[in-house]
Formats: C-alpha cells, sequence, structure tokens
C-alpha cells in the first residue's frame, strides 16, 4: 500500500485533516445545559413540596392540639377513641345463617370489627373529643 504524499492513508480526502468543531461543541453544550437545567428543576420542585408537605403536617398537629384544648373528652368510649365492639360483643365472630329456621349456624367473622373485636368510637369518630358547639351571642 502507497502512502500519499499528504503523510495520510490514500482513503482520508486527500490529507485535509479541518474538522469543524464548532457545531459538535455547540451540541455538546445544549446537552450540557439541558441536562443541568432539568436536575436543578427537580431539585427546586421536590424541596418546595417537601417544604410545603412538613407545613402541613406541623399545621395539622397544632390544629389537633387546639382541639383537644377546645373540645370535651367524650364519654361514650371514654376519651379512648374505640370501646368494645357492639354486633360480636367483644367475641370476634358471628353466628349466621341463610336460613330463617337454622338448622346449621355457621360462625362468621364480624363485619363491623373486622374480627378486631374493638370498633371506632361513633360518637368522637375516633378522636376521643368532642367539639362543644360555640353559641352565638
Amino acid at each position: 500500500m502507497a502512502l500519499a504524499a499528504g503523510g495520510g492513508s490514500s482513503g482520508d480526502g486527500g490529507g485535509n485533516n479541518n474538522i469543524n468543531i464548532s457545531p459538535l461543541l455547540r451540541t455538546l453544550a445544549k446537552g450540557a445545559a439541558i441536562t443541568i437545567g432539568g436536575i436543578f428543576s427537580i431539585t427546586a420542585i421536590s424541596s418546595t413540596l417537601i417544604t410545603l408537605h412538613k407545613r402541613k403536617q406541623i399545621g395539622s398537629s397544632l390544629s389537633t392540639s387546639m382541639m383537644k384544648k377546645n373540645a370535651r373528652s367524650c364519654n361514650v368510649c371514654k376519651a379512648t377513641g374505640f370501646y368494645m365492639c357492639k354486633l360480636c360483643k367483644g367475641n370476634a365472630t358471628i353466628e349466621w345463617s341463610p336460613l330463617y329456621d337454622p338448622v346449621f349456624i355457621n360462625p362468621c367473622l364480624c363485619i363491623t370489627c373486622d374480627g378486631h373485636r374493638i370498633q371506632r368510637c361513633l360518637n368522637c369518630l375516633g378522636s376521643g373529643f368532642i367539639q362543644q358547639a360555640k353559641a352565638d351571642d
């Protein structure tokens, strides 16, 4: 194989080694800018959402403490929020038969407490406190 006079091989286009670098650099810079901008945007959005979520949690705990301060305790559940299931009477199962005059009685899981033997208080909705109505004077 004979070498060309320009020092390159015969298939390199005649020894003209000028490569236009500016479009390559422009494409590389655009890609880097898009990547860095995307990372910055995701970071800013996620930190904002986390901050708002923390503020909402702090606000809800403050409102719960204020609610307890301005409310009276529930007498039905004795401020626990739960009481013994009234359907199964704390047995976790009920006796059931599809017939009016049962031949066989099947023990079934209680549908009110799902077998946990306690149910949420319906008077205070499980919070243990009842809001007092404010009188409009």
